[in-house]
C-alpha cells in the first residue's frame, strides 16, 4: 500500500461524466483521494454523503476530493446524479490506479474469498506527497477524520 512520504501514482481514466481526469491535474492542490469498493452499497453511500455534506469545510481547507471505486463510468454517473455529489467519481473498471495505491487485495466476506478494494483514503499536499492514509474510515464521519 502507498505509504506516507511517497508520491501520488500517475493515472488517467474517467470521471463519472466521462472525461479524462489525470493525476498531473492537482499539481499544486491538496487532495484527498478516497477508495470505496461499491458505489450505491450502504457503507459507500455514508462515506460519499459524508464528504459531500462537509464539502465546504474540505475546500477551505484546499483539499480537491475524489472518489474512486471499480465501478463503470455508467455506475458512477448513477451514483453521482443521485446523491449530487461536488467532487468527481473516477472509473477504475480495470482497477489499474487501485493496484498502484495498494488497496486492490484479496477480502474475505461470509467465507468467500474475491479480490476488491480495500476502503482507504489518502490525503496529498500541494506537492503531490503523501501526508496521511486512513486505513480505518468512519464511514458516517469521515470528513472529521481527514479535518483533524
Amino acid at each position: 500500500m502507498l505509504k506516507v512520504g511517497e508520491k501520488l501514482p500517475d493515472f488517467q481514466v474517467e470521471n463519472q461524466d466521462g472525461n479524462l481526469v489525470k493525476s498531473s491535474d492537482f499539481k499544486g492542490k491538496k487532495l484527498v483521494v478516497f477508495f470505496y469498493p461499491k458505489a450505491n452499497t450502504p457503507g459507500c453511500t455514508a462515506e460519499a454523503c459524508n464528504l459531500n455534506e462537509n464539502i465546504e469545510y474540505l475546500t477551505k481547507q484546499g483539499f480537491t476530493i475524489l472518489g474512486i471505486s471499480a465501478d463503470s463510468v455508467k455506475l458512477q454517473k448513477k451514483f453521482h446524479t443521485k446523491f449530487e455529489f461536488q467532487y468527481d467519481l473516477l472509473a477504475d473498471e480495470t482497477h489499474e490506479i487501485c493496484e498502484k495505491f495498494g488497496v486492490w487485495q484479496l477480502k474475505k466476506f461470509m467465507g468467500k474469498e474475491f479480490m476488491g478494494i480495500v476502503r482507504t483514503t489518502f490525503l496529498f499536499d500541494e506537492n503531490s506527497v503523501c501526508t496521511e492514509v486512513i486505513e480505518k474510515v468512519d464511514t458516517k464521519d469521515h470528513a472529521a477524520q481527514i479535518l483533524k
